[in-house]
């Protein structure tokens, strides 16, 4: 870490809680205040009293250099001391620093935690959610020095943290006259109510979600709200409303679609007319297919919609899919303060990196890849494969190389870490990770934290008590990773995936923030050549990324994409795109 050029103007000092103080009695503190001083009378005496009975004038001469000399030390350890710590240092950051360095191993760290848990639980500190209550901390300056303050330590924006060209794309949901003509009978509409049940992870249900309005909105009908399906991995319980603003939803889509909490009385005791579309259908195609019953019983229940509506719909549709994804979409209020409360305490201390990372078992499982840590590791994931062959969702003609190869497994913590120090990220980034605990468990990120040391997780940077109301609900905690990685300077999954690919429309949506993608297939030859350069397979790596940044990229040339993925030009616009809206 650098040093600031004001360095030797600092005070050190130790905040002490104020219990320890009141603890003391005011004669103890006056003791304690008067001791040094005695104490330093006594020794000056001592030493004149030997210089003059001190007659060699050389011995003499001796001593005096050597008094001098301490002195000097005395002043110089003084002022420039560097200690092991940040100017902010952080409860979080301690541990991570002491396992990479070998100096604690995982079983010591117990004690640390409840350590943690203490500090946070102090009223006093409420404010101050990273900052140990008692610490070393160096004093630094305010006002106009502190940008010169935060570049000497290292927290200016470097190159790695600079923001993709978004060559002036905004959004831009300009509906057309058709649409907001036909808009007032859609909502009006009080005989047709379309009910679905959605399923799968956060991401999936937002996804149906999504094609649930656009499917409303086609036959022209009210939408209840959506009916989240127990999922059978996460067990997670949570109803749209715990997860997501209803009322929100409900005035965002105001003018295009009708929502309602549930059927009208006068709905109850119809029998619904059930459906599953088959992949990728056509607007005509659910109109022919469920229109004339629709009218004539007034409810339909769909079941099943994951990637069931077509990604090529006309352009006021595609523009509503947008709507959804992007604004009405937004999460509860409880889990987007918490989100937001743990993105500034990311940010609080300068830009940092969100990564996805997709190292579960299931996702080892399910890809039919191997997690490269251990054969031990290795075994325990053929074993699940073999006892559950229906979690593959992978092609089963595959090896678990060729796999790897056509860049069809997830990275693991050694290739993620080889793969940002190749793209320049500083090893004093500070780095969100998202996901589920891997499998192995925290020591398989080892060699993650030893490089990057600054490496923390929503368990890590929430207060005692605040994970509380979310435990043991999988989809309310995928959304508070999802806010704090939406929030990011930069972001990078290790692997595909529902969240990576909605966050990189969310980002892109919201000017094109940086988002990493990784080159798996044409990088990893270069990741498996021991002979290769350090030097050149950083040039190599940087290079085959310049171009997966997070840039603006046109849905036309990519026919088929989602368009919450790739929002231009059908959700985005510039001076230069006229042509498309």
């Amino acid at each position: 870490m650098a040093k600031s050029k004001n360095n030797a103007k600092k005070l050190s000092y130790i905040s002490v809680p104020s219990q320890i103080i009141n603890s003391i009695s005011s004669s103890s503190i006056q003791s304690l205040l008067e001791s040094p001083k005695k104490s330093s009378s006594r020794t000056s005496s001592k030493f004149i009293f030997i210089l003059t009975k001190w007659k060699n004038k050389k011995r003499l001469f001796f001593i005096f250099t050597l008094f001098f000399l301490g002195i000097f030390a005395m002043f110089k350890f003084g002022f420039n001391l560097e200690l092991p710590f940040s100017p902010y240092p952080c409860a979080t950051t301690l541990p991570n620093l002491l396992i990479s360095n070998g100096y604690v191993s995982k079983s010591e760290l117990g004690a640390v935690s409840s350590k943690k848990d203490d500090i946070f639980n102090d009223a006093s500190v409420d404010s101050l959610p990273l900052i140990a209550n008692v610490m070393l901390q160096a004093k630094g300056p305010s006002g106009d020095e502190k940008m010169d303050y935060e570049k000497s330590e290292g927290v200016e924006m470097g190159e790695f943290w600079k923001q993709p060209d978004g060559l002036g794309y905004k959004p831009c949901l300009d509906f057309s006259r058709d649409y907001r003509r036909e808009s007032d009978g859609v909502v009006k509409n009080r005989r047709k109510y379309l009910m679905v049940v959605v399923s799968g992870g956060l991401n999936q249900q937002r996804n149906q979600i999504v094609d649930a309005v656009v499917i409303a909105r086609i036959l022209g009908a009210s939408l209840v709200v959506p009916i989240l399906q127990v999922n059978v991995i996460w067990g997670d319980e949570s109803e749209f409303a715990d997860i997501f603003d209803l009322e929100h939803f409900k005035n965002v889509l105001a003018n295009d679609v009708r929502v309602v909490s549930s059927l009208p009385s006068t709905h109850l005791m119809t029998k619904p007319v059930e459906g599953s579309p088959p992949l990728h259908v056509t607007p005509s195609w659910i109109r022919s297919r469920y229109l004339r019953r629709f009218n004539r019983e007034g409810v339909l229940l769909l079941r099943g919609l994951d990637s069931r509506l077509s990604k090529d719909l006309p352009s006021d549709l595609q523009k509503l899919r947008c709507k959804v994804a992007f604004s009405a979409l937004r999460f509860a209020k409880p889990v987007q303060e918490l989100g937001n409360k743990i993105a500034e305490r990311m940010k609080s201390k300068g830009p940092y990196l969100a990564l996805h990372l997709r190292m579960e078992k299931d996702v080892w499982v399910r890809t039919g890849c191997l997690p490269g840590l251990s054969p031990e590791f290795d075994e325990i994931v053929k074993n699940e494969r073999i006892q559950r062959p229906e979690l593959l969702t992978a092609r089963s003609n595959m090896t678990y190389h060729e796999r790897k190869m056509a860049g069809l497994c997830p990275l693991n913590a050694i290739d993620v870490t080889r793969l940002l120090k190749a793209l320049g990220a500083p090893k004093d980034a500070r780095i969100y990770w998202a996901g589920g605990q891997p499998l192995g468990g925290k020591e398989v990120l080892n060699p993650l934290i030893h490089e990057f040391p600054h490496l923390y997780n929503k368990e890590d940077l929430a207060l005692a008590g605040e994970l509380e109301p979310f435990a043991k609900k999988a989809s309310l905690m995928a959304a508070i990773d999802y806010i704090v990685s939406e929030k990011s300077d930069v972001f990078m999954p290790s692997h595909g995936g529902n969240m990576g690919h909605a966050i990189q429309g969310h980002r892109a949506y919201a000017g094109h923030k940086k988002y990493i993608t990784p080159n798996k297939r044409q990088m990893l030859p270069y990741f498996l050549n021991p002979s290769l350069p350090e030097s050149e397979f950083n040039n190599i790596v940087k290079e085959l990324h310049q171009n997966s940044l997070g840039q603006p990229e046109l849905r036309t040339s990519k026919v088929g994409r989602d368009v919450t993925k790739y929002p231009v030009p059908e959700c985005m616009c510039n001076n230069d795109s006229h042509d498309y809206s």
